[in-house]
């Protein structure tokens, strides 16, 4: 694989990182900044030589961690490439959402939050720079896939709970499934076009609230 663009050689601070700190101890606060501090690692490492060449002991020292503290945080290398906290961001933002408020509605206000408030220039960056390996590595491709799944479950069980319905409730999944996989077109299809991603994540969505009518 070749390197990566120059332009993204230098791994801004994650946006999520002070988002998610607020109310953690001690002990959490630390394990969030050695999880960034492992990814910021694996970035630098990345532009610098490439994906394939990059390796889990390689990163471990340029974090300056051990390489089993590396796999305390990140089973693989494709993890700590797309595993981030925005994910966890948006199932709080769903808790959070009013009462009797409808699923999809939730649903769709819990995502837009959560992208308002990481977009700015970094996030930005960051996120151009996760989809070009999406695109060129498939065991990352993979992993989003897995990634989705584990975010049907969490928000379900969210939905589920809110509407007084079982965890596994077939309508509560189909719906969320179908609200995550407009959004995975957004953030990771194979699409060329480049565009406002909060516009782009507000039509994909609409889309489903008027029922796929083109």
């Amino acid at each position: 694989m070749s390197r990566m663009p120059s332009a993204t050689s230098s791994a801004p601070t994650s946006p999520a990182a002070p988002a998610t700190e607020a109310g953690l101890g001690l002990r959490e606060r630390k394990k969030l900044r050695t999880r960034q501090a492992i990814r910021e690692a694996a970035r630098r490492l990345i532009d610098e030589q490439g994906y394939d060449a990059t390796t889990i002991e390689q990163i471990a020292a340029e974090a300056e961690v051990s390489t089993s503290t590396v796999f305390r945080y990140f089973p693989s290398k494709d993890h700590i490439v797309l595993t981030d906290d925005y994910a966890q961001c948006s199932i709080a933002f769903l808790r959070d959402r009013p009462e009797g408020e409808p699923p999809l509605l939730a649903l769709r206000n819990a995502l837009t939050e959560m992208v308002q408030r990481l977009a700015n220039d970094d996030f930005s960056a960051e996120y151009r720079w996760r989809r070009e390996l999406v695109r060129q590595v498939p065991t990352v491709r993979a992993l989003v896939g897995e990634t989705q799944d584990r975010m049907i479950d969490a928000a379900s069980e969210v939905l589920a709970g809110r509407a007084g319905r079982p965890a596994d409730d077939l309508e509560i999944r189909v719906l969320v499934g179908a609200v995550t996989g407009a959004f995975h077109q957004v953030l990771w299809g194979d699409r060329r076009q480049e565009g406002d991603l909060l516009e782009m994540i507000d039509r994909a969505l609409a889309l489903l609230e008027r029922g796929l009518s083109l």
